[in-house]
């Protein structure tokens, strides 16, 4: 069964879901920040997922990357799949922008996350709708 490891489920914010992953929104409005979690238990790496399943994870990171950066118009779209802090297995995709306060370097690390309030949560949930309504 699967089940939203606990440090994500503390540092995002749920968007709903995908016919494959938890759509988590992280809660730093520095950056426009989306993760994937594919819901299948105990997966760590994604060459643990069926072929299948990893087809649907490239459509599913393809489909939110090209939106995101309409939506945002960054100049650069970051996906990666770390898990060093958090072995369940999920996919970051992090809008960048040239004059950002990390470029060009990493996110992690940089500097403190910047919460979103309610009303800029609701803000940027209505703003992705369109992106996420592709997903379902």
């Amino acid at each position: 069964m699967f089940e939203l490891h606990e440090r994500l489920a503390a540092d995002t914010h749920s968007l709903g879901r995908s016919r494959l992953c938890d759509i988590r929104l992280m809660n730093d409005r520095t950056w426009p920040w989306i993760i994937l979690v594919p819901a299948v238990a105990g997966i760590r790496e994604i060459y643990q997922l069926t072929p299948e399943q990893q087809v649907r994870l490239l459509e599913e990171s393809s489909v939110l990357s090209e939106g995101m950066m309409k939506l945002f118009g960054g100049d650069k779209m970051n996906v990666a799949a770390l898990g060093n802090m958090v072995p369940q297995l999920h996919l970051h995709h992090i809008v960048r922008f040239e004059d950002d306060p990390a470029w060009p370097a990493p996110v992690w690390g940089k500097q403190a996350a910047v919460p979103y309030s309610e009303n800029e949560l609701a803000s940027i949930r209505e703003k992705l709708r369109p992106v996420l309504l592709q997903l379902a």
